[in-house]
């Protein structure tokens, strides 16, 4: 083979390796949105850099259809233990989708702002019981929309310790009749601080747990205890009291 032939052919090659992975790098959840891709595949990069986790019950993740929606899901509510201010970006790393998640009004620091808007956080008053985060939570999984929150509502200070699992979770998951993905963490990085975790490093074990559907005639306060009577089954962690 003439060495020009050999250089075109490599070059014509390296051009295609290229296109692919462009192409994989812009494509994700947000469909059409380029920059929140790209930021997609980033928080994955970060976890299996920073974090690389140990995943099992990847059976159990509704399959997700590029611009179609989660396929014969419907709504979905994703819930999971929180020890770990990485413990967002680690559930992403393992979802083909993005869940819009619900934060407390009073983490929401103005620096921020930008961060948030991107993320299309949620936020929820917890102080003064302002009903707005509910309603755009509820309207959100009423178009068929993925909601990701931590019924704890805030992390988990002592290690391998379960904080009391919150009424609201149960209401969200009672007037939306949506399926519930439970996901259990541990081992995730923890710091004084849910910043301070981002610059740790961990090897977090995270159980993708089977899908779990409650029907409307289970009250919010019944969802609330069964979820975290599964959690305590599942961790073998205690309640803080």
């Amino acid at each position: 083979m003439p060495d020009w032939l050999f250089w075109i052919i490599l070059a014509v090659l390296l051009w295609l390796g290229v296109a692919m992975a462009a192409g994989r790098l812009l494509s994700g959840p947000r469909g059409d949105d380029v920059l929140g891709n790209l930021a997609y595949h980033a928080i994955r990069g970060y976890v299996w850099l920073r974090h690389p986790p140990r995943v099992s019950g990847r059976e159990n993740i509704p399959k997700f259809i590029p611009g179609g929606g989660l396929e014969g899901v419907g709504p979905l509510i994703v819930v999971a233990n929180h020890a770990s201010g990485v413990d967002p970006l680690l559930i992403q790393s393992v979802l083909p989708f993005e869940p819009r998640w619900m934060m407390a009004a009073d983490m929401r620091h103005p620096m921020g702002e930008w961060l948030w808007r991107f993320g299309r956080i949620i936020f929820v008053d917890r102080a003064n019981s302002d009903p707005a985060g509910v309603r755009e939570a509820l309207r959100h999984l009423s178009i068929g929309g993925v909601l990701g929150l931590f019924p704890e509502g805030g992390i988990e200070r002592k290690p391998e310790t379960l904080r009391p699992f919150q009424a609201g979770v149960g209401l969200l998951i009672r007037r939306s009749g949506a399926r519930v993905l439970p996901i259990v963490i541990e081992g995730a990085a923890m710091a004084p601080s849910a910043w301070g975790a981002l610059a740790r490093t961990s090897r977090p074990r995270i159980r993708v747990m089977p899908p779990i559907e409650y029907g409307r005639e289970t009250g919010p306060g019944e969802i609330a205890a069964d979820l975290q009577a599964r959690y305590e089954a599942w961790t073998g962690w205690g309640v803080e009291a």
